[in-house]
């Protein structure tokens, strides 16, 4: 084994599993359908590719998604709610009264069935927050999102789940609320990647030339290598920084795919050669279409990973295993 360090470093996944609850805000069920409907077949196949590769993920699940049914989501809803400025942010008020009874009525916002294929899988389960929760917009306190998270830590724990890791909705990590995380016994979250282009942003700062930097960067190293450490502190929660989002394939960016890739499978590189950590990410919904060359691409990149790991003995690990807690 041709290891450059004594550190062999560690390949991440995250998925940040949200259905509708993810996107409602910003979409309506005609746009993006077959994105959501779609997933019907892409966690199944996710977690066929991830067994023949012997891959373990991170499966951060909104946490209306625990629920069964209506009747139980609601037993679970915390009596303080998110008091955002932007009442159109506001799932309670704008979303929650247009939800079905179940993932058979709707599958849209209840996906229960392919809630029981994860947590039957060798995969970690993290939480998205209850209500994909938004932690740095306007008008919500640290005491609404410490009531989020315990009503998720509550629906885990009623299906047998302790929850210690988060995904932040949205990437909107709020350092002032590592407390709430802390006490809350959740002990890892995904930070953002250093460079400025990913700094957490309330939702309206996402201007146009900051999303067009990161699309470029989808394909150039515009924010270098998205590697990191893991750091020797033992504060808590530990982070563990996005890498790279997996941008699911476009037909408008056919061309560039092959940039895409070797993007990704570079930074892996540098991370097996220095003994880092690299944390690659996205959303099942962004293979709702176009599964076929997603799946192939994502195929690719366990490849590229499977010959790190026997050169450098680079090591596939979750958010929690990576963070040593």
């Amino acid at each position: 084994m041709d290891k450059m360090n004594n550190n062999s470093g560690a390949f991440v996944i995250s998925l940040d599993f949200e259905l509708f609850w993810g996107v409602w805000d910003v979409t309506s069920k005609d746009k993006y359908c077959n994105h959501i409907l779609g997933v019907q077949k892409v966690i199944p196949g996710l977690l066929e590719l991830f067994r023949r590769y012997d891959i373990k993920a991170t499966f951060a699940i909104v946490g209306f998604l625990f629920a069964k049914n209506k009747t139980e989501l609601l037993q679970y809803l915390p009596e303080l709610k998110p008091g955002y400025s932007e009442t159109n942010l506001n799932v309670y008020l704008k979303e929650l009264d247009q939800i079905g009874e179940n993932e058979q009525d709707d599958p849209f916002h209840f996906g229960y069935s392919l809630f029981e294929m994860i947590i039957n899988s060798p995969h970690e389960i993290c939480t998205h927050t209850f209500s994909h929760y938004y932690c740095l917009e306007t008008g919500q306190t640290a005491a609404e999102f410490d009531a989020d998270i315990k009503a998720a830590k509550k629906i885990a724990e009623a299906k047998g789940i302790n929850l210690t890791s988060i995904v932040f909705p949205r990437n909107q990590v709020n350092a002032a609320y590592m407390a709430v995380l802390k006490n809350n016994g959740i002990r890892v979250y995904r930070g953002n990647p250093t460079s400025w282009i990913y700094r957490p942003r309330k939702f309206s700062a996402e201007v146009l030339f900051i999303r067009l930097c990161r699309l470029l960067d989808t394909y150039f190293p515009i924010s270098g290598y998205n590697t990191s450490r893991v750091p020797d502190s033992k504060d808590l929660p530990v982070n563990i920084p996005a890498g790279h989002f997996l941008k699911p394939y476009d037909k408008r960016f056919a061309w560039l795919e092959h940039l895409k890739l070797k993007r990704i499978m570079n930074e892996m590189t540098k991370a097996a050669q220095r003994g880092d950590t690299y944390h690659l990410w996205w959303h099942p919904h962004n293979f709702g279409i176009n599964l076929t060359k997603n799946m192939s691409n994502l195929s690719v990149i366990l490849d590229h990973y499977q010959l790190l790991n026997k050169k450098y003995g680079f090591e596939n690990k979750t958010m929690q295993e990576a963070a040593g807690i």
